[in-house]
């Protein structure tokens, strides 16, 4: 067991080493509100990930990718690692073992002011388990801490490594919001890649396909003022994107029709809110967000519906693409 090494930039050039191109998959873990999502943005540089403060919100696997003349690196986000209560619970747990087992790198994220918990250690045993993979642990909101309580940190992190029986590849701290040492970050995620070309063409960001992405985004919008009263029991399902017919070229329009799914009727209410104020201020909010993000005027009609207890039963979970 050497020394601890933590990265922050620093003088070593970087190897110039021909032109050996690497491409590989990361995935970034981390207790809820972790910064995950915020990284992966920084990272990409553009909104990939729906960002939330709640647990479980991203449910699909978001990919971003990072591309660089030396190499791609496709981030994959996989849902939170919790210990399972229902059906849904169980079934991503499963996908998440799976994907840490498939990547090239694992980054996981610890807020850098908050003290290691045991949901920390609960991630970090997992973590343990899994053998191959390389891990590099990433303090998050470096933005928010003195420099006394990062070192603190890290330290606390090393020996969680140790404790466990493995060593960190690179204990790297950065903050997504002011950007500092992101770019350290790709440069020592790279390294960990398997030699080869880039899989996904340049202009992709994401291969998340749009359905996926547009339905994330109403969820979200749904989800916001609503948290504390239905948190996971929302599931939106886009049924169809179509292009309205007899529209002039430079004028096009985009239909996008959508169920929100909700566990109980009595939940109802609380989506479409006094006269169906919430739900037309969740479709104002979301359709902004879609037309950002297709680059193209959107028609959003949104309707709500009760799946009962859709968390816990198989036939529902599947029809809404768990």
């Amino acid at each position: 067991m050497g020394a601890m090494s933590v990265r922050t930039q620093s003088s070593e050039p970087p190897e110039s080493s021909g032109a050996i191109h690497r491409a590989g998959f990361a995935c970034f873990v981390g207790r809820p509100n972790a910064g995950k999502s915020t990284l992966t943005n920084a990272l990409v540089g553009q909104k990939v990930a729906i960002t939330a403060n709640q647990p479980q919100t991203t449910r699909h696997t978001v990919r971003g990718i990072v591309h660089r003349p030396d190499a791609q690196l496709i981030l994959v986000d996989t849902p939170g690692l919790h210990k399972p209560r229902t059906l849904l619970g169980e079934r991503l747990n499963d996908v998440v073992r799976t994907t840490w087992a498939e990547v090239d790198v694992i980054g996981f994220c610890l807020p850098a002011n908050e003290k290691l918990g045991p949901g920390d250690r609960f991630i970090a045993k997992e973590l343990a388990s899994i053998k191959k993979t390389p891990k590099i642990a990433i303090v998050t909101k470096t933005d928010l801490v003195e420099g006394k309580a990062l070192a603190e940190q890290l330290i606390a992190i090393d020996q969680l490594g140790k404790e466990l029986g493995f060593e960190w590849a690179e204990i790297v701290p950065v903050s997504a919001v002011s950007g500092k040492q992101v770019d350290l970050l790709a440069d020592l995620l790279v390294p960990l890649l398997p030699e080869g070309p880039a899989l996904y063409p340049e202009g992709d960001l994401t291969d998340e396909p749009e359905q996926v992405m547009v339905a994330e985004l109403i969820r979200e919008a749904a989800l916001e003022g609503v948290r504390d009263e239905l948190p996971h029991s929302i599931a939106v399902v886009v049924e169809e994107m179509l292009p309205r017919e007899d529209r002039p070229a430079d004028r096009p329009l985009l239909d996008i029709h959508a169920f929100v799914y909700i566990e109980r009727p009595s939940q109802k209410g609380i989506i479409i809110g006094p006269k169906g104020k919430r739900l037309k201020e969740v479709g104002i909010k979301s359709r902004k967000q879609i037309e950002a993000l297709l680059g193209t005027p959107v028609f959003l009609d949104l309707h709500v519906k009760v799946a009962k207890d859709w968390q816990r039963d198989p036939r529902q979970l599947r029809k809404l693409g768990f």
